[in-house]
């Protein structure tokens, strides 16, 4: 059962929505990445469901069928890592605040699909960020449309079977990106300040110290995503999954069959979230990159209020396989051991003690 918290104490502050944000994002544009091996890379993620969009000598750009142009950057590196992501903005005005932030770039062209302008800066735990405007969009591409059910008291469907193709599923667009950090409360502030992200809702911990904040983006009366972004506490700066639509149900069960077969790792699902309701199924990548496959997600106008519950594995789905302790587990090689002595020291965010609770919720 999930537990709500009505009145938080000070020194456990939570994330909240900033009264005058900088500027409001517009939509979650695109994720950048760095692999070894682009073609391994494209390999994966077409089977996953995603289309080339380019192809240059040392970088990739995939696309849904949506209207974005491309929604996931891959450059040529020695090293696998996720680099950071892109947020549209409103208008020009909007680049030009950004830019004046410190540590911000300069307002540049764009030579990536779609063109437009960027200002490049960094968030307070290292993620790059792209602050886009004026990106041309491409043509959507005609994607199948959602099957007809037939439920109690509704029969659409006389005279006629289900049979959805047998094929990597449609991904219409980009949902969502999961970040994990050690300066947790300083990273939320971040966003919402000068991005107006607004919690959704926030994941405490026993003591009534946050631990998951699931950020919307903030349209106004326009419906939004229950989370673009979310952030949860962990002992480093490291990317924990992101999140691509695809048109219905049998589309998520399709996805895990297609990818069964073709030998990809599974991760977890299928099953419904509780925060945020979508039906999903989580999948990993050559280096261990987990991406989710979601239908049927919740929608709020900016006017929604913010929820609070408790955090712990029950809470995480409403029905499916329990979350596996792997999901979570981090890969303790040694660059890890040094962030989490490091960041033990020095964030104001992370103690020992919410390290043994998490790990006892979690495995």
């Amino acid at each position: 059962m999930t537990q709500h918290y009505s009145q938080p104490t000070l020194d456990t502050a939570q994330p909240a929505r900033h009264p005058q944000p900088t500027v409001k994002a517009q939509a979650l544009a695109h994720l950048i990445f760095e692999r070894p091996d682009l073609d391994k890379a494209a390999h994966f993620l077409t089977d996953f469901g995603l289309r080339l969009a380019r192809r240059d000598d040392d970088c990739l750009y995939l696309r849904g069928t949506g209207p974005a142009p491309y929604c996931y950057r891959i450059r040529q590196a020695n090293k696998a890592r996720f680099v950071g992501f892109g947020l549209a903005l409103a208008s020009r005005a909007d680049l030009e605040h950004i830019a004046r932030l410190p540590g911000a770039s300069a307002i540049e062209s764009l030579v990536t699909p779609g063109g437009g302008e960027c200002v490049r800066l960094t968030d307070p735990s290292g993620f790059l960020i792209e602050a886009i405007h004026g990106q041309q969009p491409s043509p959507a591409i005609p994607h199948r449309a959602p099957l007809p059910l037939n439920v109690v008291d509704e029969v659409p469907r006389i005279n006629a079977t289900q049979r959805p193709p047998i094929a990597p599923p449609e991904i219409i667009k980009l949902g969502h990106v999961v970040l994990e950090v050690a300066d947790y409360q300083a990273t939320c502030a971040w966003y919402t300040e000068h991005f107006g992200f607004i919690p959704s809702d926030v994941q405490v911990l026993p003591d009534g110290s946050p631990a998951v904040t699931f950020m919307r983006l903030d349209l106004g009366d326009t419906p939004a995503d229950h989370h673009t972004l979310a952030i949860a506490q962990g002992f480093m700066a490291t990317y924990s999954h992101s999140a691509y639509e695809v048109v219905d149900a049998d589309a998520v069960g399709m996805g895990q069959r297609v990818l069964h077969e073709r030998g990809w790792k599974h991760a977890w699902g299928i099953g419904r979230h509780i925060l945020g309701s979508q039906i999903f199924d989580y999948w990993q990548d050559p280096w261990g990159d987990k991406h989710e496959h979601y239908c049927d997600g919740d929608l709020f106008t900016a006017e929604h209020p913010t929820g609070l519950h408790a955090v712990s594995p029950e809470a995480m789905a409403q029905w499916g396989q329990r979350m596996p302790k792997s999901f979570t587990k981090p890969v303790m090689n040694l660059a890890a051991m040094r962030a989490l002595l490091h960041n033990l020291r020095r964030s104001p965010d992370l103690t020992l003690r919410k390290l043994v609770t998490l790990a006892r919720m979690f495995g």
